[in-house]
């Protein structure tokens, strides 16, 4: 691109890091989704508790007159420490999705400021466009004023410089939603000004297939999910095998105010007292009811998800193949743009316009050659931003960051 088709910018630098910097502490819904996960880690102090006592005050008319009771129900077999685990499973579980969230949200911001980088480099392309159909407007207007073309290449030259710039402003709004779609996602003012300091040119690194077949099956958001999901059902069936064997409920307390009756006639004790103890034992007896069905569906349970999970780690081999090889495509495109198509545009655009000058051509034939180039620079545009989208759809599908 000439160095006249460059606009000159200001605003604040912003390369691809920042943004996603940015972005894990300023995007609402990443926040929203932390406040979430304070919920779920409640869960785990909840899941720790002891039950709290009962006690219990009685007063009738009988003897004894009254009586002062306390109970509390203690847990056999580990119940406590089972159920922590399963909160905490399910707390691990939450924070996965955290983490799917988060990466979300970097997909969003990497094709959010690629998606600016192209809308701003479509409208220097357009800045290049307009300066050279004024190159060519000027070449056209010497050539009538010296008898060489008649009025009518002027009039087909004015109205591609106003095609061009036409679509130069149509190119600047196109920016300015590109830029408003960014800050939104960094939770900026709309209107914020950046300057770009990742080019859309940028090459992503190289990796090879079983690099990321590898990486994918140890880091992949819905393999890890899955993974998590059995680690929460096999907590819960522990806390249901734990369950078989009943809790204990030990009763103490003391009976108050109990007058003397008549005396016994062999011993001659009267039987009254002021204040004497009392104390029970509860344990419920599981003759019907231990779990049975509870178990088996947990353990059905654990079983489809273990099904699924080995059908989602070949599955998820078979994305990153597919995604793979798609970003490949892209760079060998990208690649054939820079080495051939453009420089073999670019350099007809010139022999065209030498021929013009000296009359060997038509004004038709330069303005054919300029839009060829005009096309061909998009189309390359388009290409980089195609390769940049496949790579970040090659990072969500991996699940790891990998630039």
């Amino acid at each position: 691109m000439p160095p006249d088709a460059t606009l000159q910018r200001t605003g604040n630098r912003l390369t691809l890091n920042e943004a996603f910097d940015r972005a894990s502490r300023q995007n609402l819904e990443l926040a929203t989704a932390r406040l979430r996960r304070t919920v779920s880690q409640a869960g785990i102090r909840i899941a720790g508790q002891y039950p709290n006592p009962n006690v219990s005050f009685n007063a009738s008319r009988d003897t004894p007159h009254e009586s002062l009771l306390v109970d509390e129900q203690f847990d056999l077999n580990g119940k406590r420490r089972r159920r922590v685990d399963l909160a905490r499973q399910q707390d691990a579980l939450v924070g996965l999705d955290l983490e799917t969230l988060a990466r979300q949200i970097r997909r969003r911001v990497r094709a959010a400021y690629h998606n600016a980088a192209r809308a701003r480099s479509g409208t220097e392309l357009q800045q290049s466009n307009l300066n050279l159909a004024q190159h060519v407007r000027d070449v056209a207007q010497a050539r009538f004023e010296a008898g060489g073309v008649p009025q009518l290449d002027v009039l087909q030259a004015d109205l591609e410089v106003a095609r061009a710039r036409t679509e130069f402003t149509v190119a600047q709004q196109h920016e300015k939603v590109a830029f408003s779609e960014l800050n939104v996602l960094l939770n900026e003012p709309p209107d914020t000004a950046w300057n770009l300091n990742d080019p859309l040119e940028a090459t992503p690194p190289e990796f090879t297939l079983n690099d990321l077949v590898s990486r994918a099956q140890s880091s992949n958001a819905e393999l890890v999910h899955l993974i998590q999901e059995l680690k929460v059902e096999r907590s819960h069936l522990r806390v249901l095998q734990a369950e078989r064997i009943p809790n204990v409920t030990l009763q103490g307390g003391v009976d108050l105010n109990a007058p003397a009756g008549p005396p016994d006639p062999l011993t001659g004790s009267s039987g009254g007292f002021a204040v004497g103890g009392r104390g029970a034992i509860t344990v419920p007896v599981p003759i019907f009811s231990r779990n049975q069905g509870e178990i088996a569906q947990s353990l059905a349970s654990s079983r489809v998800l273990e099904g699924q999970t080995a059908m989602t780690r070949r599955a998820v081999a078979g994305r990153v193949e597919s995604v793979y090889y798609e970003w490949a495509t892209r760079q060998t495109q990208v690649n054939l743009y820079r080495s051939a198509l453009l420089p073999a545009v670019q350099h007809l655009l010139e022999l065209m316009e030498e021929s013009y000058r000296a009359g060997r051509a038509n004004l038709l034939n330069v303005l054919d050659a300029q839009r060829n180039v005009q096309v061909a620079r998009r189309e390359y545009l388009d290409s980089l931003l195609a390769l940049q989208t496949a790579f970040a759809d090659l990072e969500e599908v991996v699940g790891v960051p990998l630039d």
